[in-house]
């Protein structure tokens, strides 16, 4: 499985407006084929971070996602309200039993 792990700092005055798209991405893309799950989390260090969290099935899968045009001007527009430059990293990971 895939494990994606991003944050995004946004600009004072405009945090209503990214938990919107954010939310509106995460719905849509939770009824993507190979998405396990996904979230947007805010940060409790930070109100202004706002922290996401995928589960996918596979390499196929994310990539697929990355590419449907919804995605692509989910980041667009989530970008015009950051602060910094968002940071997003993926790794394969293998469940373990606990």
């Amino acid at each position: 499985m895939i494990i994606v792990l991003g944050a995004v700092k946004i600009r004072p005055g405009q945090l209503e407006a990214a938990l919107k798209l954010s939310l509106e991405h995460v719905r849509r893309s939770r009824a993507e084929p190979g998405c396990m799950s996904h979230a947007v989390h805010r940060d409790t260090g930070d109100d202004q971070v706002l922290v996401f969290v995928e589960k996918w099935t596979d390499r196929k899968a994310l990539g697929a996602h990355f590419v449907v045009p919804a995605s692509r001007a989910f980041v667009r527009d989530l970008k015009a309200l950051c602060a910094e430059p968002p940071v997003m990293n993926a790794y394969e990971a293998e469940e373990i039993q606990l």
